[in-house]
């Protein structure tokens, strides 16, 4: 399998040492100035480090009540407003940590053409997106694959598969109520594979574009007209001459029935001879090899449909097994590793191309600036995103003298003319250790 032509996307696909060790190999700050360098993205991991954690208390807070795995308990069930408000703020934090993690966020009309198409599985597929109260989806690492796919006997093919690298998925199924109404069978809330009302959260790797539609799951599973024509056609074929082969037993049996019920004209018809009808044994015996007959064919057929359909959810079990990275509340977890380490990269590149610049840049040549250095000294082609990070280094505002009437400044400002201007390092390295120190303010209250 071959991966390319992949599409420019803000994710930054390195580890944020391996960029401050980029930065220090540079060779534009000095000795003095590369230990201070250090030391200001160690304290500003740290700071973006319990920034996330709150969002991540957040999110434990509200997704309790929603998580389909919970072994803990409530001392108290939330009314329908606390109940509405919680889940609106998981979705609140889950949008945020995703477009902080530079994924994309996956259109509907994706979802749907999946829905009709087929790439590695071919299976015929149903999802019903009226059972969900809400539905998200993101994705990174829109790529191109060519992989070989076995045809027939000893044949491949090979495709080219258009591929994402990582995808997660949010979904709240709608409550009980609504699910023992579309069900008509009163067993079939207890066959679900899901809980209705709970939320659901996935991570997955390298799906295919037009696969995404096995990672839900309400999904629904059946054979294609070519594999019904493949199944149904040699059943035919076999049924015919099993059909001939037994018609004398089964003409026997008829003209025994008719005889229950004194038909001799419709016997006379079916060429039976009489005496056969008189004694029982050859009606037991042409009644007990068509039964054999019969039901061995079907015992046959129904073992080939098993087969395939064991197949069939050997493919799709594959797909989620072998490619799952998380679930439910873990989803989180490992989500806002990623947004936490985006934040500081970008932060951290942003700082150090206008510490080191000889001239002054606006927005837009910064962004190409990191752009073409990034393809540089490390080869690859992103599409940085320049906002994100310099409104959240306007955010950072802290004290260089600490006493009660010096000024906050921030770590970056514009001058008239638009360009961006950070403080030196020194003082960056200040601002970011004061904002640290005062992230809890409770030394020196009245008791």
């Amino acid at each position: 399998m071959m991966t390319d032509n992949k599409k420019l996307e803000a994710y930054i696909p390195y580890r944020r040492s391996d960029i401050i060790e980029l930065c220090l190999k540079d060779g534009k700050l000095s000795r003095e100035d590369t230990q201070t360098f250090k030391e200001f993205c160690q304290i500003l991991s740290a700071f973006y480090h319990f920034r996330f954690h709150k969002t991540l208390e957040i999110i434990k807070e509200n997704y309790a009540v929603f998580n389909p795995n919970t072994d803990v308990e409530p001392l108290e069930e939330p009314n329908l407003d606390q109940y509405n408000q919680m889940q609106s703020k998981v979705v609140e934090a889950f949008n945020h940590i995703l477009e902080r993690a530079n994924y994309v966020r996956l259109s509907k009309s994706i979802v749907d053409k999946a829905l009709g198409q087929k790439s590695l599985i071919n299976l015929q597929t149903h999802v019903d997106f009226n059972d969900f109260d809400q539905f998200l989806c993101y994705y990174r690492g829109d790529t191109t694959t060519t992989t070989k796919v076995k045809k027939f006997f000893f044949w491949e093919e090979e495709r080219t598969i258009e591929m994402f690298e990582r995808i997660v998925l949010l979904i709240k199924f709608k409550g009980k109520g609504y699910f023992r109404r579309k069900e008509s069978n009163p067993k079939a809330l207890e066959e679900l594979k899901f809980t209705p009302g709970k939320m659901y959260a996935y991570f997955y790797k390298n799906i295919p574009k037009f696969d995404i539609d096995l990672l839900f799951p309400n999904i629904k599973t059946s054979m294609t007209w070519k594999d019904r024509l493949l199944f149904g056609v040699p059943a035919v074929g076999a049924a015919i001459p099993l059909i001939l082969r037994t018609l004398p037993n089964i003409l026997l049996l008829i003209a025994a029935i008719l005889l229950v019920f004194n038909a001799r004209d419709l016997i006379q018809t079916l060429n039976v001879e009489q005496d056969q009808l008189q004694d029982i044994m050859p009606v037991l015996v042409a009644t007990l090899s068509l039964a054999i007959a019969l039901g061995g064919f079907a015992f046959k057929q129904y073992n080939n449909y098993k087969s395939k359909k064991i197949q069939f959810q050997k493919d799709v079990t594959d797909t989620l097994f072998f490619k799952n990275l998380a679930n439910n509340d873990s989803v989180f977890q490992r989500l806002i590793d990623i947004a936490e380490e985006e934040e500081c990269k970008e932060i951290i590149l942003v700082y150090y191309h206008l510490l080191t610049s000889p001239n002054p840049l606006n927005p837009e040549q910064l962004d190409a600036k990191i752009e073409n250095w990034m393809q540089e000294k490390l080869g690859i082609g992103i599409n940085f995103d320049i906002n994100g990070p310099l409104n959240n280094m306007q955010e950072i505002r802290g004290k260089i003298e600490d006493n009660a009437n010096e000024p906050e400044v921030p770590l970056l400002s514009y001058n008239q003319q638009g360009y961006c201007h950070v403080i030196p390092l020194k003082q960056a390295r200040i601002v970011i250790d004061w904002v640290w120190d005062n992230a809890f303010q409770y030394n020196g209250k009245a008791l």
